[in-house]
């Protein structure tokens, strides 16, 4: 680090007015209101309420803290303070609120589980640059937190699109056809609507070893998707976390790509198609439609029916669901031509979210990298304006 003095966290601090101002518990937070409900979540606004007589519009802007989350979040508009762990920081002067909030950001502080992290942060160092370098530094910092914060809404945006899309595909189609009414809701005149296990096969994943953080079977050339893979894919499994070695293929079993791929353990219902050759454990069932149904269409009809499959999922320890659960699922078969115009359409929306969740994985990259740098002044603001 460059000639900058450091100070604890704690030692940036000052009092504030409204510390006496109740909370307003989870239970009270309301869908709509007047003013915001701002907790330790991940979320910005938790909540709603109507309630004034709790709201803080003064000593702003302020920092708070996630005692049991370690979420920072800036905060420069009047908001309400909800439920427990909510930790209110206001820097002093000569220390920029937002640069204090980034450099809190930067704090290494490792997580305690549900337990309260509130007196780890006050002990932690933070740089104190001139307060021309600190304004510098966090609109620096503040540009990209907004660029990240456009492809969220970008994404938001486009998801909510393909929801949409597929409801009105699935239950209308293309042609412009009379509905008719069948056990799933309402669908084209053409349409048929079969069982799944009458027009695919399945067949579950296999991983014979426990437990599995055994390195034996680790590390070799074949892809090893596990659920937390297909949960992730968005629909298409083009990435995977695990390998297995010549061992760990001989005790597990391998899929084809083209494959879709079906979460039944824990996370319910979730899909994606196989882009690759992959082994895959006993959490994941294979399905592979006959000539009657494409794969593509097939699983984007299935990502409608992830709501579903989880709330009639049978409650236990654990919710799982198996290949008798799967077998009498209904699903709908349009012609072919119908079936290959409606993977066009959402294959376009499907891009578009993979783009905005690339571009929104490069500037969280950048973020992080910036962060560390100009905190420790490895960078300087100055070169990056040049």
């Amino acid at each position: 680090m460059i000639d900058w003095s450091t100070e604890t966290v704690e030692s940036c601090l000052e009092s504030l007015s409204f510390r006496k101002i109740p909370k307003v518990l989870a239970r009270d937070y309301k869908p709509s209101g007047s003013y915001p409900i701002i907790d330790q979540g991940q979320n910005l606004i938790a909540g709603w309420t109507d309630d004034d007589s709790v709201l803080i519009s003064i000593d702003l802007p302020i920092v708070i803290f996630g005692d049991h989350t370690r979420v920072f979040k800036y905060i420069d508009f009047p908001f309400v303070r909800g439920a427990d762990g909510t930790q209110l920081l206001k820097p002093k002067a000569g220390i920029e609120p937002l640069f204090f909030y980034y450099a809190c950001r930067a704090i290494n502080l490792p997580s305690r589980g549900y337990n309260r992290h509130f007196k780890a942060l006050k002990e932690k160092n933070i740089p104190i640059p001139p307060i021309g370098e600190q304004r510098n530094i966090a609109r620096i910092l503040r540009r990209i937190d907004d660029a990240i914060s456009l492809q969220d809404e970008q994404l938001q945006v486009a998801t909510d699109l393909k929801r949409s899309t597929m409801h009105t595909l699935f239950t209308r189609g293309l042609r412009g056809e009379a509905q008719k009414e069948t056990e799933i809701g309402l669908i084209p005149e053409s349409w048929k609507v079969s069982t799944l296990g009458e027009v695919a096969q399945l067949k579950r994943g296999r991983f014979m070893h426990r437990p599995r953080n055994e390195p034996r079977f680790y590390g070799g050339a074949m892809p090893f998707v596990q659920t937390g893979d297909v949960v992730r894919s968005g629909g298409r499994i083009r990435e995977f976390v695990q390998t297995l070695n010549e061992d760990g293929v001989a005790i597990s079993r391998v899929f084809p790509a083209g494959t879709i791929l079906i979460t039944i353990a824990a996370n319910i219902g979730f899909t994606g198609v196989l882009q690759f050759d992959s082994a895959c454990p006993d959490s994941l069932i294979a399905i592979t439609p006959n000539h009657s149904l494409n794969a593509e269409f097939l699983e984007y009809f299935l990502q409608t029916q992830q709501k579903k499959m989880d709330e009639l999922a049978p409650k236990g320890t654990q919710k799982n669901i198996n290949i008798q659960f799967l077998t009498p699922w209904p699903v709908v078969i349009p012609p072919k031509d119908e079936q290959r115009e409606i993977i066009t359409i959402l294959n376009v929306i499907n891009n578009k979210i993979d783009l905005h969740r690339k571009k929104r994985a490069v500037l969280d990259d950048l973020f992080k990298a910036l962060l560390h740098k100009l905190m420790t002044g490895e960078i300087r603001v100055g070169s990056l304006d040049s």
